[in-house]
This record gives C-alpha cells, sequence and structure tokens, in this order.
C-alpha cells in the first residue's frame, strides 16, 4: 500500500511537470521576424478583426501581393493588385533588357469608406499605379496611373480629397482628382524640408518611406533614414494639421529594423510594422511594441526591438504560408497556379501550360537565350530561414539539343543545378556566380529521362549558404553536387533569394521540360 501511495504521488507529480510545462509552452508567443522571408516595405491595415498587409515583389509577376491575418502573425496569401504592371520589353525581358531591381516598388495600402486602395509606383515606367477593390478577398482590382512616379509615397483621404505624401529628404504632399487619374495643379506644398534632421549626423539614406497617419488628434509621419556608419532607423514627426509644421524625432534605432508603420491590434495594443535587411534571406518584417507617451509613439521595451512577443500567438507552422509545395495535380475549377507561385518578370502564356492530370508544369520555348537571367518563364517562390530546402522532379524526355532545365536560386549572384543537352546527351550542370564570375561544374551523363533536384539554403545568422543535391532514387537519398553557393543580396536584383524552377533554349527552340513535385522542407 505504501508503495502504491509513493507510486500515484510520483505520477501526479510528474503530471503536473507536463501541465506546467505545456502551459510555458502555450504561453510562448510569437517570435520575430514574424515572417523568416522576404517581405519588405510593409504597408499594414486592419478592418475590424482582420489585418491585411501589402509588400513588394518589384520585378515579379503578378506583383503587389497582398496577405491576410487574424492575429498580426500568421500571414496567408489573399491575392495581387496586378497580373501585368505595363507595358514596355524590360518588362517582359526582351530585345535584351530588363526590371531587374526595378519595377514596382513600396505600396501604400489603405481602407477608406468602403474601398480599398493600394497604390505603388514605378522608376521604370515612370508612372504612380493606383488600385481599387471594394471586396480586397474576392474582387478584381481596377487600375488607374498617372505620370511622374512619387517615390514612397503614402495615400491619405481626409474632407473628401486624396492626398499623397513622398519624397526623400524633402517630403511634400500634393493632391490627387477625385478620379485619381492624377495629381491637381497647383497643389504640390513641402511639408518637410530636411526630413532626417533629429538625426543630427551625417546621413547616407535621406528620409524616405512615408507612411501617414491620423491618431488621436495627430498626423504621425513615419520615415526611415540612415546615418554613415550607422543602420537604418525610424523617424517620426508629428503636427495637429495635415499641412504641418511638423516637429520630428528619432524613434527607434535597433538592429536596423525600420521602414513600416503603426497599426492598433484588435485588443488595443499597438505595434509597428517594420523590416529588417537580413542578408541573403531578404527583408524580413518585424513586430515592435508601441506604448504612447505624451501623444509620442515610443517603440520596443526600452528602445531595443525584443525578439519574443508573448502578448500575441505564436508562429503555427516553420513554413511561412506565403509559400508551398505542389504537386501541379489540379482540377478544371481550380487556378492554373496557387499565388505562392510568381513569374520572373511578365510571363509569355503561350510558353507554360499545367498538366493538372499528370501533375505537371510544362515550359516551353521560343527562342535562344545566352544566359538564366535572359531567359522567360522562370517560376518562383521566396526561400525562407533560418534554413529552407527545395525538391522538383524534372522531366527530360522534350529537352532539345543546348537546352537547359533545371532548379536554381535566383538573384544577380545565382545558382542553379540542372541538366543541359550537350551533342545529344544529357549532362548534369551546376552554375554559380561569385563577384560577377560565373563557375560551372560537369557532372554524370543522365541515361533516364527524369531526375530529382534539390537546393538546400541557411540563413542562420547571416551564414548565406546553399547546397545543390540530385538523386536517382526518387528523392531516397540525396548525393551533393559541386561547390558551395555563397550568396549575396545584391541591390542590381533588391530582393531574397528565390526558389526557381526554369528552362530556356541555347541552340534550336521548340522543346520542352517538365516539373513535377516540388517539395518545400524548413530543414537542409
Amino acid at each position: 500500500m505504501p508503495q502504491m501511495i509513493v507510486i500515484r504521488a510520483f505520477t501526479l507529480f510528474c503530471s503536473l511537470l507536463i501541465v506546467s510545462y505545456s502551459g510555458e509552452l502555450m504561453a510562448q508567443g510569437a517570435t520575430n521576424p514574424i515572417i523568416y522571408a522576404d517581405v519588405p516595405d510593409p504597408s499594414l491595415i486592419r478592418v475590424g478583426d482582420v489585418y491585411y498587409m501589402s509588400s513588394t515583389t518589384m520585378h515579379m509577376s503578378p506583383g503587389l501581393p497582398l496577405m491576410k491575418s487574424t492575429d498580426l502573425v500568421n500571414w496567408e496569401m489573399l491575392n495581387y493588385a496586378y497580373d501585368v504592371l505595363d507595358t514596355g520589353d524590360d518588362l517582359a525581358l526582351t530585345d535584351g533588357k530588363s526590371m531587374y531591381g526595378k519595377g514596382s516598388w513600396a505600396s501604400s495600402l489603405r481602407y477608406h469608406e468602403g474601398t480599398y486602395y493600394v497604390s505603388t509606383f514605378s522608376g521604370n515606367t515612370n508612372k504612380t499605379y493606383i488600385y481599387t477593390t471594394n471586396d480586397i478577398e474576392k474582387g478584381a482590382w481596377k487600375a488607374t496611373s498617372f505620370s511622374p512616379s512619387l517615390h514612397d509615397h503614402t495615400l491619405f483621404f481626409e474632407g473628401g480629397k486624396v492626398y499623397m505624401v513622398w519624397g526623400a529628404g524633402t517630403i511634400k504632399i500634393v493632391e490627387l482628382e477625385s478620379d485619381l487619374s492624377g495629381i491637381k495643379m497647383d497643389t504640390e506644398r513641402v511639408l518637410i524640408e530636411t526630413a532626417h534632421a533629429p538625426v543630427a549626423r551625417e546621413i547616407m539614406l535621406p528620409a524616405e518611406g512615408s507612411q501617414l497617419f491620423q491618431i488621436n488628434g495627430y498626423y504621425y509621419l513615419l520615415h526611415i533614414t540612415w546615418p554613415r556608419g550607422g543602420m537604418r532607423t525610424v523617424l517620426v514627426h508629428r503636427s495637429k494639421e495635415l499641412m504641418g509644421p511638423y516637429e520630428g524625432r528619432v524613434a527607434l534605432e535597433d538592429k536596423g529594423v525600420a521602414q513600416g508603420g503603426l497599426v492598433e491590434a484588435v485588443d488595443g495594443n499597438w505595434y509597428g510594422y517594420l523590416f529588417r535587411d537580413f542578408g541573403a534571406v531578404g527583408r524580413i518584417p518585424y513586430l515592435v511594441p508601441v506604448k504612447w507617451e505624451d501623444n509620442w509613439p515610443v517603440f520596443g521595451v526600452e528602445g531595443q526591438v525584443p525578439m519574443e512577443l508573448p502578448q500575441l500567438p505564436k508562429q503555427l507552422s516553420g513554413i511561412p504560408p506565403i509559400v508551398a509545395s505542389d504537386d501541379f495535380k489540379r482540377t478544371a475549377k481550380q487556378p492554373r497556379l496557387p499565388l505562392v507561385w510568381q513569374w520572373n518578370h511578365h510571363p509569355v502564356s503561350e510558353l507554360w501550360d499545367i498538366d493538372g492530370e499528370k501533375g505537371r508544369l510544362i515550359l516551353k520555348s521560343d527562342r535562344t537565350d545566352e544566359s538564366w537571367l535572359a531567359a522567360r518563364n522562370t517560376l518562383t517562390q521566396r526561400t525562407f530561414g533560418p534554413v529552407s530546402s527545395a525538391a522538383v522532379t524534372i522531366h527530360l524526355n522534350e529537352l532539345k539539343e543546348g537546352d537547359v532545365a533545371g532548379l536554381g536560386l535566383l538573384q544577380k549572384q545565382y545558382g542553379w543545378l540542372g541538366v543541359q543537352v550537350k551533342e545529344g546527351k544529357k549532362v548534369l550542370s551546376l552554375e554559380l556566380v561569385d563577384k560577377g564570375q560565373v563557375t560551372r561544374t560537369y557532372g554524370k551523363i543522365l541515361d533516364k529521362d527524369r531526375i530529382q533536384l534539390k537546393v538546400s539554403c541557411d540563413f542562420t545568422d547571416r551564414k548565406d549558404q546553399a547546397n545543390f543535391y540530385y538523386s536517382e532514387n526518387g528523392g531516397k537519398s540525396w548525393i551533393p553536387f559541386g561547390p558551395t553557393l555563397q550568396m549575396n543580396y545584391t541591390l542590381p536584383h533588391f530582393m531574397g533569394y528565390r526558389f526557381a524552377l526554369f528552362y530556356y533554349a541555347t541552340v534550336d527552340p521548340g522543346g520542352r521540360a517538365g516539373f513535377s513535385d516540388f517539395v518545400l522542407s524548413p530543414s537542409l
């Protein structure tokens, strides 16, 4: 009997430990970054109990992604503001031109009197674009555009008028026509002459990234600036009147987390939504708690960006919901491509297809290209951290002489593993770019009509290294191939590395490549 009592007591003690430990786990909240993937230039709103966010994907199509969350932490793809930004050789990768690092930049997402607005601008088209819809989740977006391109602007509505605030260093405001078709004449004026003045140091990046809010009787204008020798820094200016005068101060200088705005959560807490440059994975979003003191937003905990946010629910998956595996199997009622996919530049619709029954993406060619970065119809998804990998099966039976098909990591200093047809033979090939120098490694001649390829990315502590593998037994075991790619975030592309499926011809157009069973993993 005493022994039984001891056993029961021990069991109860263990149960209490488990409950306590489980409670601790349940109490653990979100961690920064909120999304460990390239989601730069966020603009965020709350409508009722739902949050919506727009971001930048520049030379990708469809573009200007919209995301949805019910808890500020777990985000899913919702739709895109446009399928094709505009016309032009650079947008379509034709005539030797490209829009790498260009396309559409920082957007402004707003909700006003039942209508959703998201606007952006493009330096290579010299236009400002505004998209509107009454149903952000299901409705189509109506497009309006005008010249010139207003850099890093923010939309603002007041008194039946529509304004845009924009600029770099000197911040200006204009009123728009009521139909959004252009700028009203003689409405431009300067809001802040030298917006980065509160830093009181030599500036490398003048104040930009304007986002304007009206809160508790004040107008708050947030910016980013970059002191030389310092880091990205958040600035905030405030005024009792829209047209000023504005007074400013440094709001946050920690970890380089900057550029974004303010949002009030459903529970009444306030947050800054910002992003951080984090090497090859890209610019990743953070949430920073905000308290109000003397009608100023005070960011962080004792001036620091916390890595843990216990007041918010934790991330539900190691794979951000804005990316996903794809077996390419479709029914007639399903879209041909899920929203997680984007094309590099504008796609050529007749040169790709989905065989939903077989579960296969088909890429075709109608011209020759000298390099991967010049090739059209490369299909991409974001890489993600701290580590991630992608694997795919490539079908080779319709490749022609000189054709190249593979799995790559897209950036200026790219890397890809694939198959090239050389003198009638299918050759396993690796191509890496390091500081402008191209390195090629050739492997075995393949005697099968399919092969499995894999690439793994290690972004831990900005290690930024990628390795490539192949398998001839259906992915049961992987064989390393070639040297490691040292990934580098470059401004000419201005985007985090992307997993990419590609095919192009170098000798004789008219071939095709098939891709199936694209699988993402939060591991190497």
